[in-house]
């Protein structure tokens, strides 16, 4: 009797999970992974990538320096950063860095559009020897599709450090402040050099 009681309870659990994969496969077990991009101001990066399909969530920091609890008035050494935590079942990191490159100005590591300094310059932070693979090829498939040497890309590619997540109010800001948002971007010229150097990439 204890016998077949036990082998009831297997069936029913091995349904139960048998209904769970069939509605849902694979994302049951599914486990986001995470990308971090320095492109210049962390509000227009975090815009530009939370959008895409498969990105669960784009949050601001800092990344790249020694200063620990950096803040928006001191994160010396640092960058702003976009951690970028994604669905790898439905875009790729190679998918990911293709988007990060249209979305910044490679030619310029002195800083982005209108913010210079060294917060601003342009980083692919690697966690892994496949990111860095990974990263390295999307520079020379960049270097293709715009006909230069590889030398004259001027984003660094390095073993990513610490994340330190930046002030609440510098989260969402495109969504929460829409009006001073458009009005960075716009005077900053973020759109037109993008336009300028893409062209029918971007």
């Amino acid at each position: 009797m204890i016998l077949m009681h036990k082998t009831f309870k297997r069936i029913i659990v091995f349904s139960l999970v048998l209904q769970l994969l069939m509605a849902c496969p694979l994302k049951v077990f599914a486990e986001s992974e995470e990308a971090i991009f320095a492109g210049g101001c962390f509000w227009c990066l975090e815009h530009d990538l939370e959008k895409l399909d498969g990105v669960v969530s784009a949050e601001s920091g800092y990344s790249g320096g020694e200063l620990i609890n950096p803040t928006y008035e001191n994160h010396s050494g640092h960058q702003e950063v976009v951690k970028v935590n994604f669905d790898p079942n439905v875009i790729s990191y190679k998918d990911l860095l293709q988007q990060y490159w249209i979305n910044i100005d490679p030619f310029d590591n002195k800083g982005q559009f209108c913010d210079r300094g060294d917060s601003y310059k342009p980083v692919i932070f690697t966690s892994n020897q496949e990111q860095e693979i990974d990263a390295k090829d999307s520079q020379k498939t960049i270097s293709i599709e715009l006909n230069i040497p590889v030398d004259q890309l001027k984003v660094d590619i390095v073993n990513s450090k610490a994340f330190w997540i930046a002030e609440n109010y510098h989260q969402d800001f495109a969504a929460k402040n829409p009006l001073k948002y458009n009005f960075y971007r716009t005077s900053c010229g973020r759109d037109n050099r993008l336009k300028k150097v893409w062209g029918e990439y971007k």
